[in-house]
């Protein structure tokens, strides 16, 4: 197994967690409904018809998460703001019991010796720009997300010092527009391009806000996810597929962010939705990436507009109950490529693995899948780094079992068990064992 004296002095160990799988509260002060209120409430979009509105109750028990955090030896703590919690009609006037909110939370963290990392967006767009038509589909949400960039980086600019704009942007851009599984549910190849190249024009404008806001040795960045797009058949057909996928899921958003040029198969596709200086306003400088993984992909061909589809796993994979194979090779490489191609520090801010673990008769919640899990995964992050990848820290995904999407509550990811009837917070075997692993815990 992995040991703490494996990982250099200076690596950061964190974990992350999102505004709308946590918080709850989602009625209380001032704060507005976004599309993922809305999508919870569509009969059959949820399992079990779970939704966010009480989640974790994060926003009333953060002082309790933070104390967990200061247990497991975290150096860091990435997490994201409800931008209805801020600004409940997307622009406008503030909220300011949401921005208080933040404040608390910010220096908490600070208080317990822990770096806040925060994040603009994870999924959570607020419902009245959705429903006036000035959402991710529309050139008008670039602007508006500039000024929630700003609005926050004025608030919070002398604390925070680690900022992202996007939390995995592929993953809310073809499960919510192309594939209708996630928030707001559409399917649609049209709107899907749309949306791609609003949210890679809201990246540009809002690191330009950022900057301009922010202290000078503030570190920006953007957190995709990144996974190997493997065939699922050795054919031409399914290489090309392959690619294809590869082009939309790992390029479609890191390449015109970091290198300036959308990838051709992309750039194709978008067509005259790119305009003239698009791409130099997307092309913004950052200083790190945030690197989201948990499993390769495979793709087949298809007659289909995109030209693929998506395939199960082989056969005689690992798979892991959402489904996804695990891969400590595939993480590895994955780390590898994305180092040698945009040339930026890497933090892994997401990976992880779900289970069912319960709380036995003393109260003890044995996780050893996930134990096993992360250690595999950490070394293949070591072989990354021997290999010449300059990744400087790691995120578990997630401080605490949460709100998983549209799998509601059904599968946990949590280094620590919740109880959704009472709250109640458990430390899983897998948080003792993390925090042997950081080597600074209280």
């Amino acid at each position: 197994m992995v040991k703490p004296g494996d990982f250099p002095k200076d690596f950061i160990w964190g974990a992350s967690t999102a505004s709308y799988q946590i918080e709850g509260a989602h009625d209380e002060d001032g704060r507005a409904l976004s599309i993922w209120d809305a999508f919870c409430r569509e009969p059959g979009r949820i399992d079990n018809g779970d939704t966010g509105d009480v989640a974790c109750d994060h926003y009333h028990r953060y002082r309790e998460d933070v104390g967990l955090m200061r247990q497991l030896g975290l150096d860091a703590y990435r997490f994201s703001f409800s931008w209805s919690r801020v600004l409940p009609e997307g622009k406008g006037q503030p909220n300011e019991a949401g921005l208080d909110f933040y404040d608390r939370l910010t220096d908490s963290l600070l208080e317990n010796g822990i770096a806040p990392w925060a994040c603009l967006y994870h999924w959570d767009l607020p419902l009245a720009l959705h429903e006036a038509g000035k959402g991710w589909t529309s050139r008008e949400i670039a602007p508006l997300f500039a000024d929630y960039a700003t609005l926050m980086a004025d608030r919070l600019g002398d604390r925070i010092t680690h900022w992202a704009t996007f939390n995995e942007p592929n993953v809310f851009a073809m499960f919510g527009y192309k594939m209708g599984i996630h928030a707001p549910g559409i399917r649609d190849y049209d709107l899907y391009r749309d949306m791609v190249h609003g949210v890679n024009l809201a990246h540009g404008a809002a690191i330009q806000a950022l900057r301009d806001s922010l202290p000078a040795g503030a570190k920006l960045g953007v957190v995709p996810n990144m996974q190997p797009c493997l065939p699922r058949h050795d054919t031409d057909p399914d290489h090309l597929a392959a690619a294809r996928l590869d082009a939309w899921w790992n390029r479609a958003f890191a390449d015109p962010m970091i290198l300036g040029k959308y990838d051709p198969i992309v750039s194709a596709a978008l067509g005259d939705r790119i305009r003239p200086g698009d791409e130099k306003l997307i092309n913004q400088k950052l200083d790190w990436f945030g690197l989201n993984h948990y499993s390769p992909l495979y793709a087949t061909a298809d007659d289909g507009p995109a030209g693929y589809r998506w395939a199960n796993p082989p056969e005689d994979s690992e798979i892991t109950l959402m489904g996804w194979n695990a891969s400590p090779e595939g993480f590895r490489d994955i780390l590898i490529e994305t180092a040698g191609k945009y040339g930026l520090p890497i933090f892994v801010t997401e990976n992880g693995v779900a289970d069912l673990a319960e709380p036995d008769t003393q109260g003890r919640v044995k996780d050893d899948l996930r134990i096993d899990f992360i250690d595999r995964y950490l070394a293949a992050l070591l072989e990354a780094r021997a290999a010449g990848a300059d990744v400087r820290g790691y995120f578990v995904w997630s401080l605490l079992d949460n709100f998983e999407w549209a799998k509601g509550y059904t599968t946990r990811f949590g280094v620590t068990h919740v109880d959704f009837e009472t709250l109640k917070r458990t430390p899983k075997d897998s948080f003792h064992w993390l925090a042997g692993l950081t080597g600074k815990q209280a």
